[in-house]
């Protein structure tokens, strides 16, 4: 790959992906030209637009921009969701163009900072997210590279010139975070996912023991107590976990108007009082990780304890889009069973003795064959299980393998398949107490008109 500081424009494959859409920005905002395709228009790719972006939606070389057919000045960036048979990627093989994946440009920009990589199969964004606006907010200065929308910054890019730190999610997916050199390597789990790409999950340990080994040489591991991996020597291993034993834990956890308090226990201390600005039990764990990152970065006290009151949250991440005194609805980026158990769990807790209606989509084929049965587990926790059609991403349908598969294990009380236009008709014909939509495909595309719904929808009548 070109020097970045070579690079004179960029065209990106899959710009309406998180990742690929934060580096879009960082060239954008350096000043160069930047252009795209994408499959359908969001808000996201509506944001780029507004910052000046050239992007069309249709799968066809003759969009691509004239200013953008030249070789010699534009690199194009992709995504491994982009199937090798795209007509654009094609054309651009054909004409000789440098294409380069997403991770192997975040590699390269992430050489002249000290890195923080974190990774894991589930948990990575918030933290990443979280200590990206600890770091901000006690004057450490990072740029970020966030695998979700911040609410606070409105973003998925921090930048800053004098920046000392990268923060960045590693993305174990395609094994991509094998490009960062990371001076805090920080390993959230490494559940059974991704088997698409590894097969066995003993090559999913294997791969996250490949990316701690890349820390540097001085560096420091923070890694999830009960998590086994083989450590490197010469860095400095740091555990921590929502409760301990552990380097780093809450020794106190309460719940004060509707929020978590905790006393974060610390090689250096016992930081006390601590309200964590964003709710579930999940981020509660996650905000350890992301206050241990910034201990070892050298943010204060208080710093840590202001800046973690002040933490909005992650769009799609435990997200709170609709209260009132009758109804709550939660949108979460959940699409592994551990996450639906943690996410589930935290209502539980937070909401006891409530009605709780779950409206999942399974996120590609093969990972539905291979946990229907966590799946199942871990949905049988709700009061009402409605499952949506399975979102294939990247991925054609294997025979057999459809929501049917989860559904039938289910043990809730009340359990539904429906189709994405049946999906308001049936909640109409229920009367949902606490609704949570969880998965990772086109399901945010329901969250806005779900909204709405929640908004003007009396409903007379339980189904």
């Amino acid at each position: 790959m070109r020097p970045i500081d070579k690079i004179k424009q960029v065209y990106c494959l899959g710009i309406g992906g998180i990742g690929v859409s934060a580096l879009a920005r960082y060239f954008g905002t350096r000043g160069l030209p930047v252009a795209g395709y994408d499959r359908v228009p969001t808000p996201l790719t509506d944001a780029l637009q507004e910052e000046g972006m050239d992007i069309h939606f249709t799968e066809d070389p003759e969009l691509i921009p004239k200013s953008f057919r030249d070789p010699a000045s534009t690199l194009v960036i992709y995504t491994p969701a982009v199937p090798g048979n795209h007509a654009e990627l094609v054309w651009f093989r054909e004409q000789g163009f440098e294409i380069v994946k997403r991770a192997e440009v975040l590699g390269a920009i992430s050489r002249s900072r000290r890195t923080i990589g974190i990774s894991g199969t589930h948990g990575k964004t918030s933290i990443t997210t979280m200590t990206a606006h600890l770091l901000t907010q006690c004057g450490v200065p990072c740029d970020a590279f966030m695998g979700g929308i911040s609410k606070n910054y409105r973003t998925n890019l921090l930048l800053h010139p004098d920046s000392t730190y990268l923060v960045a999610e590693a993305d174990e997916y395609d094994r991509s975070f094998l490009h960062l050199n990371p001076f805090i390597a920080v390993v959230t789990a490494t559940d059974a996912d991704h088997l698409d790409i590894y097969g066995t999950h003993q090559a999913v340990k294997e791969a996250f023991e490949q990316f701690v080994a890349r820390t540097n040489p001085g560096g420091n591991i923070l890694i999830k107590q009960g998590v086994s991996l083989r450590l490197p020597s010469g860095v400095r291993a740091h555990s921590y976990a929502l409760r301990g034993p552990a380097d780093f834990c809450a020794t106190s956890v309460t719940i004060r108007e509707g929020a978590y308090v905790i006393d974060l226990s610390t090689p250096q201390g016992t930081i006390s009082n601590i309200r964590i600005g964003v709710p579930g039990l999940l981020n509660v764990e996650n905000a350890v990780a992301a206050m241990a990152v910034a201990v070892l970065t050298g943010c204060p006290e208080h710093g840590i304890r202001d800046a973690m009151e002040t933490f909005q949250g992650v769009q799609r991440r435990f997200d709170v889009r609709f209260r009132s005194e009758t109804r709550l609805y939660i949108d979460d980026y959940g699409h592994h069973p551990e996450e639906l158990s943690f996410t589930i769990r935290s209502v539980r807790e937070l909401y006891p003795g409530r009605h709780i209606t779950g409206i999942f989509q399974p996120h590609l084929f093969t990972r539905t064959r291979d946990l229907h049965e966590e799946f199942a587990r871990s949905l049988s926790m709700l009061d009402r299980a409605i499952l949506l059609d399975i979102y294939p991403a990247r991925e054609q349908p294997i025979p057999g393998v459809t929501s049917e598969l989860i559904l039938k294990d289910i043990t809730s009380p009340e359990r539904f398949l429906c189709f994405r236009e049946g999906l308001i008709p049936l909640l109409r014909q229920c009367t949902p107490d606490i609704l949570l939509t969880m998965g990772a495909g086109d399901i945010d595309q329901l969250v806005p008109v779900i909204t709405q719904w929640c908004e003007q929808s009396i409903i007379p009548h339980k189904c």
